[in-house]
């Protein structure tokens, strides 16, 4: 119920349509039309206070105010806590990107990594944090998503930011670095994790690969595997490359052939792992093991065996390369490679700070972890015998 604006009375007032947009009224009392009050308009936003305002506000110089946010001595405490007071009731924010005109620094830390969601990146940056902030650095994320031009576009902002080094691990895409080539060329301390680049003359921390994968195809030889299938990554990948090499090594220290059919490199899709173990499963003679060098491939291949109703391992082993909470919790639980990014992380962030302090005396080097073997049931092809085997009488 409104009320007539000329003789207030609200039991005669009537909607007669709209006018411009707003609700128009009939007073039948008054015999008066009008409209509804025009809304407010809102409220405008506040600008961001500046240092200009904090020193209007104590009534001192723009050059107190400054060197009483940046800890000065030769401010007293007076003034100085008369300052603070100000610019906390300013909610005033120092302008990072001036700072870092003044300085040619930011604190900052851009890193760029494949995927958040991924439980080894995202422990990765944890200990990337950890480092960084110890340093009295932050750190700027950006994920790929596995896309080359996201990772390129995310390269470029991260500089027009004005970090101070780019930490990288590359998306599976990713096979031009002048993204990368460009800022270390200008003297920007780049630092590659995991998926590296040969091309750049950067700092690396890497896994040790190829011992690795060898110690995973000797495990699936040691429990009977006789036809061990891998299930590879992009070949443009080192990771991928080095873990095959790992495989390879160990088939031919222990005598076992060596077939193309059962090296096939994908893209670490699920529906490209399905496609591969259908391609194994009908040939005449179909593997016994599989080791898929992604721990998230191997879950694939997991469910899709369930699916056909053969068992893991008793039919089929499988092995993968990457441990998280979940290789422990699926059933049979997956035999893989711890590979420690906690680690990872601390260390490509120690190497950039190392870069940092170190400036044009610095020395690109690789730095590489080694990963630990966990075996679990889904390998286990002799004990499996033996739990399945009948008792004696």
């Amino acid at each position: 119920m409104i009320n007539c604006v000329k003789c207030s009375r609200p039991d005669a007032v009537l909607k007669a349509g709209f006018v411009r947009g707003r609700q128009r009224f009939y007073c039948k009392s008054c015999e008066y039309h009008f409209t509804e009050e025009k809304p407010a308009a809102p409220e405008r936003r506040r600008r961001q206070a500046t240092i200009a305002d904090v020193a209007k506000q104590v009534g001192v110089a723009l050059s107190t105010v400054s060197r009483a946010l940046n800890g000065h001595s030769d401010i007293s405490p007076t003034t100085r806590q008369a300052i603070l007071e100000a610019a906390r009731q300013l909610d005033y924010q120092p302008n990072l990107l001036a700072q870092s005109l003044k300085s040619r620094a930011t604190s900052t830390i851009g890193v760029v990594i494949p995927d958040i969601e991924r439980p080894f990146f995202a422990t990765a940056v944890s200990g990337i944090q950890q480092i960084a902030t110890e340093a009295g650095y932050r750190v700027m994320i950006c994920q790929s998503k596995e896309s080359y031009q996201a990772e390129v576009s995310n390269v470029q902002a991260l500089i027009a930011s004005r970090v101070d080094g780019l930490l990288i691990c590359h998306s599976r895409e990713t096979e031009n670095f002048d993204h990368v080539k460009d800022p270390a060329r200008r003297g920007i301390p780049v630092v590659h994790f995991d998926r590296v680049c040969n091309e750049v003359n950067s700092a690396k921390v890497i896994l040790d690969d190829r011992l690795g994968a060898y110690n995973v195809t000797e495990h699936l030889i040691e429990q009977g595997c006789k036809r061990i299938a891998i299930l590879a990554g992009p070949a443009s990948l080192l990771i991928s490359r080095q873990r095959q090499a790992g495989y390879l090594s160990a088939l031919r220290k222990h005598g076992l052939p060596v077939e193309d059919a059962l090296q096939v490199h994908i893209d670490f899709r699920p529906s490209s792992a399905e496609a591969c173990l259908a391609t194994w499963l009908a040939m005449p003679e179909p593997p016994d093991g599989i080791f898929a060098i992604n721990y998230t491939n191997a879950f694939d291949l997991i469910l899709a065996l369930k699916q056909r109703g053969l068992r893991v391992p008793e039919d089929m082993a499988i092995a993968g390369f990457g441990d998280e909470f979940l290789a422990n919790l699926i059933e049979p639980g997956l035999t893989t490679v711890d590979l420690h990014p906690y680690r990872i992380g601390q260390q490509a962030a120690s190497l950039f700070l190392e870069q940092m302090a170190q400036k044009e005396q610095f020395v690109p080097r690789t730095c590489v972890i080694a990963g630990d073997l966990m075996i679990r049931q889904s390998s286990l092809k002799n004990q499996s015998k033996a739990s399945h085997a009948p008792k004696a009488a």
